[in-house]
């Protein structure tokens, strides 16, 4: 990939129409995964406009109802992998572990051209597959990764089988970095360094948060590069929120399984919401005189565009 000035141009504002259109959604629901958007918006953005090899969707990009829960008398299943286009050997896949992200991926499929921007008016309601925690039937997600840290363990076995059949198609997983608090994790990276799989990619959005606060406050993942160096894995840290930084850290050339470790601020654009640190992980306004303040800035965030 040649990385110009125009694609990262094109990539900034591709992540400023997540936050925005994330933004957006919180204030007419009184609520919502907001913080998870300012850091990861630049992610997205990166994976879906440029780095992700997809196939076009598979049929219609509005999503379908949720057909009950498969079973014995129930034989109905359906994958929002869909919306990642079918699967081939030379395509990439893409699994995404921390469900709670949800809203910021069908934000990014929506600003792709892969959803319908009227889905988002199905979300977290009932009957829906637009799941506020998503799940292997939501748009986008081809597993349910669990409560947490399931994916890399989901997307090893993925690449190992990919790489005993000769496909050149990567496998990439995007990860929140507290799940480098499972030891899970850690037994993932092990099994990929050792069936050394070149083709398994993560991306970490880094941002110091989870539901209990701030994480250093919880239980610190640092060193967290020579963590994952030490089980055998390739580790680089860049800035998550330069672009031209954390697009050729995605794409650069490696023979180990790589993670890509995204550091972020959750108050990115925002600094207002900072006044609610250390407890960023939701946000759901506490008065209609707090709710205008964050719609007065959002205004004026779309007058300076």
């Amino acid at each position: 990939m040649v990385i110009t000035p125009e694609l990262i141009e094109d990539l900034e504002n591709f992540a400023e129409r997540i936050r925005n259109r994330v933004f957006a959604h919180v204030l007419k629901n009184n609520g919502g995964y907001l913080s998870q958007a300012l850091s990861a918006g630049e992610i997205f953005a990166a994976l879906y406009g440029a780095v992700l090899k997809l196939g076009p969707i598979e049929g219609s990009s509005l999503p379908t109802k949720f057909p009950g829960t498969p079973g014995p008398h129930n034989q109905a299943y359906i994958s929002g992998a869909r919306f990642n286009g079918a699967p081939s050997a030379e395509r990439d896949r893409f699994l995404f572990s921390p469900a709670h992200y949800a809203l910021v991926l069908y934000t990014a499929l929506i600003e792709a051209g892969r959803l319908d921007p009227a889905a988002l008016d199905q979300f977290n309601a009932d009957g829906g597959t637009m799941e506020m925690i998503g799940a292997e039937h939501s748009p986008g997600v081809e597993t349910t990764t669990g409560s947490l840290a399931q994916a890399l363990s989901q997307a090893s076995g993925i690449a190992l089988a990919r790489q005993m059949r000769g496909e050149t198609g990567r496998t990439w997983v995007f990860m929140s970095d507290g799940e480098f608090q499972e030891g899970q994790t850690y037994e993932a990276l092990q099994f990929a360094a050792y069936h050394r799989l070149a083709k398994l990619r993560a991306v970490v959005d880094a941002n110091g948060q989870q539901c209990d606060g701030a994480m250093d406050d919880v239980m610190s993942i640092e060193p967290v590069v020579e963590r994952v160096r030490a089980f055998g894995c390739e580790a680089v840290a860049v800035d998550g929120h330069d672009m031209a930084q954390l697009v050729a850290a995605l794409e650069q050339p490696t023979k180990k399984p790589l993670i890509v470790i995204a550091r972020t601020n959750p108050t990115h654009t925002l600094p207002l919401l900072a006044e609610r640190s250390p407890v960023l992980h939701y946000l759901r306004f506490g008065s209609t005189a707090e709710r205008e303040r964050y719609q007065a800035v959002y205004d004026q965030q779309l007058v300076s565009v």
